[in-house]
Order: C-alpha cells, then structure tokens, then sequence
C-alpha cells in the first residue's frame, strides 16, 4: 500500500554525498578518540544501563492506529539502553541529550534491512528532545565546524543561528533518566500516515539531583529505583496532519502538540530488577541500534533517517570489527 501525501518525502540534491563526508569524518574522529582499549559509539557512548523491559501493545486501539507491531494486543520482551548523548564520556552533571533506545524482540514480519530481514527485532530510538538539526548537510557542516578552527566554529553558527539556539535549549540537567519524557525526534511511517514517537514517564514526583553528584549518579539511579520496583512509559504517536508545519524533511523542526496531540499505544514496562553488573554493561556495550530495525509498515522518514541508515550500520560494523565483538540481535533476556 503507497503512503498517502502526509508522508511523502523530497530528497535534496547532495544528500549522499554529505552522507558519505559525514560518515569519514566519524570513523576519523573515532580512530582519533579511541587510539586504545575499546571503541566506543561515536554518539551516546556512556550508558547509564541495559535495562529489560515489555512492550505492551494496548488493546481495542481504533483501526487507524492498529499497524504492523501495533496490530494486536501483544506484550513484547525488549531491552532498552539508556545513556548521555555527548562524544565523550564525562560526568552526568554535564548539560546534555539523553537517549532511550529501545530493542524489542519477538517481533514476527520480515523487516526493512536487507542483511537483516529475518531478525526478530524493531527498535525505537528516542532523545530527551527534539533534534535540532535540518538535514544530514547540517549534521555534516556542524561536524566539520567541530573539528575546524575557530573561524570555521564562528561563521558555521552565524549561519546556523537557530541550531545553536535549539542545542542550547535541548541540553539540560536530569536527576533519573527513568524520569524524562523522550522524543523521536524524526518521524516515520505508520501504515500510510506519517507519525513520531514519544516515551512518557509515570511518577509521582521527580527526584533531586544528587548534591553533591557523583560522575556516575545517573547509573546509580537507575539502579537504585529499578532494584525497588518496576517503572512504567506511556509510548505514544503523534499524527502529521499538517504538511506545511510538520515538515518530514526539516528534522529541527518541532510538530507542536497544539496541532496534533501524542496518543498512547503501548505501555513500556521496565521490570524490577539488578541491572547494575558488569555482564549487563558488557551486552549493553555490544547492542546495535538502528531506526532501520523496522518493520516496513514503520520505515523511517526524512534525510535524516536516510542518513542513519548509512552510518548506523557502517559505524555499528567497523566498531565491532575494531572491538572483534560479535555483532547480532538478541532474541530474548537471555545473556
């Protein structure tokens, strides 16, 4: 089945071939980060934990919204790493984007990446708030700026005003990353429509940042309210109903809820449990996340999307290859 008009996308000229110079400056910039010991991500490299959870399809959802993993009322096992979304590892207390990404398994359906049809695992990759970049020609010229000296710094943010002022705004203090509401911050189809996702927390009352913090407070939250009880997300789609100001190619701009609110379909339940040990840092460390883990029902939408394709898969091969880490799907809780 075509998508409908809501979810049509317009590639830009060059979109490849900034790809491909963003995807050299990264394998530089990790060879260069990582001259020793393991490779780590070259984004969202600290995780906090490798937590497992369900995904809980909600039963008697309206026919628009029963679509490919959402089509039955079904509870899902999934693992889920949370982290900080900074190059380098430094300490929680650090403004900064943090990440929920999100493997679900048992998932039946053939899925979009070639290599990888018969996996049985959809994964949902989620940030502390929406992104702020445009396009993979922004991405790149901001990783190029980074890199450069202190001219190209200067004249790539007169440029790219707004970027900086979207960054400024998204990075923040936390106190528990099982407290923070997350966005996809891309959007994806859904069936014929086009939608975003986003993971929203139940708690009664948010924690306070640790005084003074440790480096790692962010961890030792996590486990410390995961080793007394479970904690729960509403997961939830939001609707593109508007082409003009919901654009599908301009990722740093917001879908305001004003114009099509979230609406809930799953529950995400992260189980009591001891997360907090050197085998589940170990299987967390080696987990693989793509949008592109999908069912086609949930391709990824927009040149962002179509950037991540490119360069999740080709960092995710050369960092296990430099690791000599296999590199597979789970399929259960089973470490």
């Amino acid at each position: 089945m075509a998508a409908s008009p809501i979810a049509q996308e317009a590639v830009p000229s060059g979109e490849e071939r900034y790809t491909n110079d963003l995807l050299a400056r990264l394998k530089a910039k990790l060879l260069e980060d990582n001259p020793v010991g393991i490779m780590r991500r070259d984004a969202h490299p600290k995780m906090h934990g490798a937590v497992k959870a369900e995904f809980i399809v909600e039963p008697n959802l309206p026919p628009q919204m029963r679509v490919g993993i959402f089509s039955e009322a079904k509870t899902y096992p999934a693992w889920i790493r949370f982290s900080n979304g900074a190059q380098t590892i430094q300490p929680d207390i650090k403004r900064d984007i943090r990440g929920m990404a999100i493997k679900v398994m048992s998932v039946p359906g053939e899925k979009i990446l070639e290599n990888e049809r018969n996996e049985r695992t959809h994964d949902f990759i989620l940030a502390s708030t929406s992104f702020f970049m445009k396009d993979v020609a922004t991405v790149d010229a901001f990783a190029k700026a980074t890199t450069g000296s202190i001219l190209a710094k200067v004249w790539f943010g007169l440029a790219h005003w707004r970027v900086l002022w979207m960054a400024f705004k998204s990075f923040r203090k936390f106190a528990n990353p099982l407290q923070i509401r997350y966005f996809s911050c891309t959007p994806y189809l859904f069936g014929t429509e086009a939608v975003k996702y986003s993971a929203i927390p139940a708690f009664a009352a948010p924690d306070p940042i640790p005084d003074p913090p440790s480096d790692d407070y962010l961890r030792l939250a996590i486990a410390s309210q995961l080793k007394a009880g479970e904690m729960l997300f509403d997961f939830a789609v939001q609707f593109r109903t508007d082409a003009d100001a919901m654009p599908i190619e301009d990722s740093g701009r917001e879908w305001r809820e004003s114009r099509s609110p979230f609406r809930k379909v799953a529950t995400i339940r992260i189980l009591r449990q001891d997360c907090d040990n050197d085998e589940q840092r170990r299987f967390g460390e080696n987990l693989s996340f793509t949008p592109w883990h999908a069912l086609p029902e949930h391709r990824p939408l927009g040149g962002i999307n179509r950037g991540r394709k490119t360069i999740y898969e080709a960092i995710s091969s050369f960092r296990h290859q430099y690791n000599r880490a296999a590199r597979k799907e789970p399929n259960s809780w089973e470490l």
